[in-house]
């Protein structure tokens, strides 16, 4: 049985921003939230989206967000986010990159650091520096995952192990307003939380559309991490950031329309 136009529009709502509300529906529609209820149930069966209270969410799990979807989001956001947090690394530095849209926008800015060791469980991060002659990229082992060609299992988190680098990029796929860092995949995170064991200056990168969602699996807290780059921050998370002295960088007032970063999304 085929899904409706409504029920396709939907999903393709909640892929976008990783949850809709019945009530929003309901609004969007002009139908009952009975029947919107119905919708999000077939899609639930379907294996589509997860019932929450009061909506429907991505059904957690490997693929999250459809890759090419998340990079549109906030694309603007994440350039700015990028050059941001690039400016942070100094030439001659060792540093992890991990798996996500943000980081690999913090990539794109990447190229002109001389002599880098950048170590990442990203293969589009690693594709996006390979041209630099002047950057050495090392790449861990591990199971490639065919949505967003991250690296995740055991072999990556060993992999990890074996360094010590002075920075860390990481992302995250949810923030809750008390500083809990979230994901959808436990191998992914594994690898995450291994790489915040190993670097001497954690710098989380996230736009803040993630603050209004959702993940399963708990990566950490603000409290490890050094510095966070973000566009907006709630007034919750700057006083979890002052609280933990955590440095807190907004991009919301400098947005960057860098055609690189664009054209990459398209």
């Amino acid at each position: 049985m085929s899904m409706s136009g409504r029920q396709e529009k939907i999903l393709r709502s909640a892929k976008q921003v990783g949850r809709v509300e019945v009530e929003d529906l309901v609004e969007q529609y002009r139908v009952s939230a009975q029947t919107i209820r119905k919708d999000l149930n077939v899609l639930t069966e379907r294996g589509l989206l997860s019932r929450t209270h009061g909506g429907a969410e991505v059904s957690s799990g490997v693929e999250n967000l459809e890759y090419e979807a998340r990079k549109l989001i906030a694309a603007s956001e994440k350039a700015a986010i990028g050059r941001a947090t690039a400016d942070l690394i100094p030439a001659q530095s060792s540093l992890f990159i991990n798996i996500g849209t943000t980081t690999e926008a913090v990539a794109h800015w990447l190229g002109e650091k001389a002599g880098l060791m950048a170590i990442t469980n990203n293969i589009n991060v690693a594709t996006l520096l390979r041209p630099y002659g002047d950057i050495e990229v090392v790449i861990a082992g591990g199971v490639v995952r065919p949505s967003d060609g991250g690296i995740v299992g055991e072999a990556a988190v060993d992999f990890i192990g074996q360094f010590r680098v002075d920075y860390a990029i990481i992302g995250a796929s949810a923030i809750d307003a008390d500083g809990t860092l979230l994901d959808f995949d436990y191998r992914e995170v594994r690898v995450t939380q291994a790489i915040i064991r190993n670097a001497r200056q954690v710098v989380l990168v996230s736009d803040s559309s993630k603050f209004t969602r959702s993940a399963p699996v708990r990566i950490g807290h603000l409290s490890q991490i050094n510095t966070f780059v973000t566009d907006r921050a709630p007034d919750a998370i700057v006083g979890v950031c002052r609280e933990h002295d955590v440095a807190l960088i907004q991009t919301g007032d400098d947005p960057v329309e860098d055609e690189r970063i664009l054209a990459s999304s398209l």
